[in-house]
């Protein structure tokens, strides 16, 4: 063992006791009450839990140092796939159980996250998609525009625990937080009322689960470091880079058996594949030329989000329907606008525009209730009696000259500022500010 690794050891003094302690487990729960969630299979909630939170962080911390405490199975939750391509399989422990998983995740993350690779960005501190994709934008700048997309084939529910607390020993010397985490690796599964063990995999939807999936990967990220491969990940998603396509195909080849053999994962043949950067969809970006771009998939996803925001015909009011749109928008937008081509933001922001005009017609049940309304908005008769009697259709009638002048951006920003949120936020969102188009 090398000086570094003997003085890591030797600072790590009773962790197992760090993380009974009762500040842990109080920062734990703080954490868990932040994060919201639902409760498990006992039914309790996190407000319950609260309710007589120092008698039960207190019973917690005796049953853990007692080892009298068993993990509860976790209640099985199915989340669709996006396009119906099967489930996602999420586990709900109860929040007993959570708060001592953010615990152990407390004490350990400082001691683990050091030793990963810059390479790694999911689940860390201070690292984001946002620097994800910036790396994978300045690799495929550099020359190495193929990209081998390896996707892993439900690899939380495929952790190896035994390869997993082998490698939590290279750097955890305390044997009882080892042995914790093994009771919590094999803690079970609740389905339809019957307990299922639990052999492999560890839970989504557990506080510990993404630090030990790093744990897992990192022994990925060292083997592409050792053969000076390009790479970054987010998670499970791994992008590996190659200046040809022969190349790609031949990291392929050797890093699909080293995770299928050495890893003891399995990687998903149908959606690994290598192809130009421009043709794979990274974090819900792709690097086209060498700019970040948003993925045709994911604005094609928001385009339907926006369409389901604002149906033609419903119960809801404008302000309630604005409301909710503005909602969503800010957090896709927060996220999305990475993109170097600020024209998919303004399509976006033009689409939200146009189902709110259609929606506007829509309520007008008569040609002249819509004339009628037209004119109030300024808009002059002759051109107003044109648009309304043009025996157009809605989706075409939303985007005349009429329709665009009675409700322009600076109405919707108006509205929105006097009703909803901030004037300045809006003027972004609804893209007042200028853009540059890119060239």
């Amino acid at each position: 063992m090398n000086k570094s690794k003997q003085l890591e050891f030797q600072c790590q003094t009773d962790l197992f006791i760090d993380i009974c302690a009762l500040e842990t487990l109080r920062e734990a729960f703080k954490s868990v009450k932040r994060n919201k969630g639902a409760p498990g299979i006992d039914g309790i909630t996190i407000e319950r839990y609260e309710e007589d939170l120092e008698s039960n962080l207190n019973q917690l911390k005796t049953e853990v140092m007692s080892w009298t405490y068993k993990p509860t199975p976790v209640r099985r939750v199915e989340i669709p796939k996006p396009g119906g391509k099967g489930v996602r399989l999420l586990g709900v422990p109860i929040i007993k159980d959570r708060v001592l998983h953010m615990a152990i995740k407390m004490v350990l993350e400082p001691i683990l996250d050091p030793t990963f690779s810059e390479n790694s960005f999911g689940f860390r501190p201070e690292r984001n998609q946002q620097q994800a994709v910036q790396q994978a934008q300045r690799i495929v700048q550099s020359g190495k525009e193929y990209v081998v997309d390896i996707d892993l084939s439900k690899f939380f529910d495929r952790i190896n625990h035994d390869r997993l607390i082998y490698r939590l020993k290279g750097h955890i010397n305390d044997s009882r937080v080892l042995r914790l985490i093994g009771m919590i690796l094999r803690g079970g599964i609740m389905i339809d009322g019957v307990k299922m063990p639990s052999e492999e995999g560890s839970v989504q939807g557990s506080p510990l689960s993404p630090l030990l999936s790093n744990v897992v990967l990192d022994e990925l990220d060292k083997e592409l470091e050792k053969r000076h491969l390009e790479f970054c990940r987010f998670a499970d998603d791994c992008n590996i880079f190659a200046r040809s396509q022969r190349g790609a195909e031949r990291i392929m080849e050797s890093i699909k058996k080293f995770i299928e053999k050495k890893l003891k994962l399995k990687v998903n043949e149908e959606k690994s594949k290598t192809r130009k950067s421009n043709e794979v969809k990274f974090l819900g970006m792709t690097i086209i030329e060498g700019t970040i771009a948003i993925a045709k998939a994911s604005y094609d996803k928001a385009m339907e989000k926006v369409k389901n925001l604002i149906p033609r015909g419903t119960h809801l009011t404008i302000e309630k329907t604005m409301k909710e749109i503005n909602t969503w928008y800010q957090g896709w937008a927060s996220y999305f606008k990475m993109t170097q081509y600020p024209a998919q933001l303004k399509g976006i922001e033009g689409h939200i525009r146009r189902r709110l005009r259609a929606r506007f017609v829509c309520q007008q049940k008569k040609k002249r209730n819509l004339l009628a309304l037209l004119l109030k908005r300024g808009i002059k008769k002759k051109s107003a009696a044109k648009t309304v009697y043009s025996n157009r259709g809605t989706w075409n009638l939303s985007h005349t000259p009429a329709l665009d002048r009675a409700f322009t951006v600076e109405w919707f920003v108006e509205q929105a500022g006097q009703k909803i949120i901030s004037n300045a936020q809006m003027k972004h969102w609804f893209g007042i500010e200028k853009w540059v188009k890119l060239t």
